[in-house]
């Protein structure tokens, strides 16, 4: 690839993937990430520990931001701001009130020389040398489909829907409350379920029922699915007992395990899943180009490393491309994934190390000298800001 080209040899820019849920960040040139913690922070007003991304204003989120990157670069990290450029990885849905804010931190509060922002979607295909894909992201409080074709996305048919590991978590709570009451009001033993029988499974922190969801969740085959979207309750896969300290034990029921995930692949009132969304975004790209597409998937995010997920997903659009709705518009028989060369949380954040690790990054970064100009943070997407930054870029 041309992208590995004249590498740098200075001090390595930083590359900081900013997510709900979690943050990635290292050094551009690695292979993956120094750090990868929750994107959370003591707020330095109330004392207390909070999302970064559950802010009340611009003031608020200013202050959560100064606290969370001196977090990264001081604890983590342990390098001078000052010293390195930064690459910041961005979604396509990242609200321009927080882009606008990590400038300011970092160009007024830390004193940066230059920042990159990069799109997650379309750096992620640096690490696989693809041009063309279409990138299905399933992250913690959304899944993003958008389509790139040689280079260039194609934002007339991105396609999104709020369905992530917040549902699956959401889904795993609720299952758990109903298998434990079901047992209690049959006269069962609790202590099938849960030891100590008096546990409330509501008080039972975010960070715990995260855990049960990656140790004992699964995505269950189309069969199996279909079965339970029906009614009907095939033979359930056996308990997995979770410990929660000490001799309190948590007994995950095999129907739980298993149906936790059926957030994800079910239809909304919409009738929309994550295949329908798949195969809409296919719809509205040019027809000569559905059929590369639909053979060079690419899925990443944190909520796609569940086991059985790709094999899943695979099954749900060879099944639905048959449908009525479908099978008059798309003549696709064949989809292809594509793997990743690392765990499909840190892809996005490998892309911004191969590329921030070039002579390209000073060619594109945002200088501060030019963000003072400006005095705005130019939109990759925005026809409008472009035209703007380049005119007062020709008169400078």
């Amino acid at each position: 690839m041309s992208i590995y080209d004249g590498l740098t040899a200075g001090k390595p820019a930083v590359v900081v993937d900013f997510g709900a849920r979690y943050t990635k960040f290292g050094f551009a040139g690695e292979f993956s990430p120094r750090c990868i913690i929750p994107t959370q922070v003591i707020c330095p007003s109330t004392g207390k520990l909070r999302w970064v991304f559950d802010y009340e204003d611009e003031a608020d989120l200013y202050a959560l931001l100064v606290t969370f990157i001196h977090k990264l670069y001081f604890r983590h990290a342990l390098v001078s701001p000052k010293d390195r450029d930064v690459v910041v990885i961005e979604s396509l849905l990242s609200p321009t009130k927080f882009r606008d804010a990590v400038a300011k931190v970092f160009f007024l509060h830390y004193e940066v020389s230059s920042l990159l922002y990069l799109p997650s979607h379309l750096i992620v295909l640096a690490g696989l040398g693809l041009s063309t894909a279409l990138v299905v992201d399933v992250g913690y409080s959304e899944s993003q489909v958008i389509p790139v074709f040689e280079g260039v996305p194609v934002l007339n048919a991105w396609q999104a829907q709020p369905i992530g590991s917040k549902a699956v978590e959401e889904r795993l709570r609720k299952n758990l409350k109903e298998a434990y009451e079901e047992i209690k009001n049959a006269g069962g033993d609790a202590s099938r379920v849960l030891k100590p029988t008096d546990l409330d499974l509501e008080t039972l922190p975010d960070y715990v029922i995260e855990d049960i969801k990656v140790r004992t969740c699964f995505v269950t085959t189309y069969e199996r699915g279909k079965a339970m979207a029906d009614g009907i309750r095939p033979p359930q896969p056996p308990f997995a007992d979770y410990r929660l300290g000490g001799y309190s034990v948590l007994r995950i029921p095999g129907e739980v395990r298993e149906a936790t995930y059926e957030v994800v692949f079910e239809r909304d009132n919409e009738q929309s899943s994550l295949a329908n969304l798949i195969l809409e975004s296919i719809l509205k790209c040019g027809i000569d180009t559905r059929r590369v597409l639909a053979e060079n998937l690419v899925i990443v995010g944190g909520t796609s490393m569940a086991p059985g997920f790709k094999s899943r997903l695979i099954t749900e659009l060879r099944r639905l491309v048959k449908d009525n709705v479908y099978k008059s518009k798309l003549y696709i028989s064949n989809f292809k994934v594509h793997v990743p060369l690392v765990k499909e949380n840190i892809a996005s954040w490998l892309g911004g190390s191969i590329f921030g690790a070039t002579d390209m990054l000073p060619l594109r970064a945002l200088t501060k000298e030019k963000y003072f100009t400006l005095k705005t943070v130019p939109d990759w997407c925005n026809l409008s800001t472009n035209e703007l930054y380049l005119s007062k870029l020709t008169l400078s």
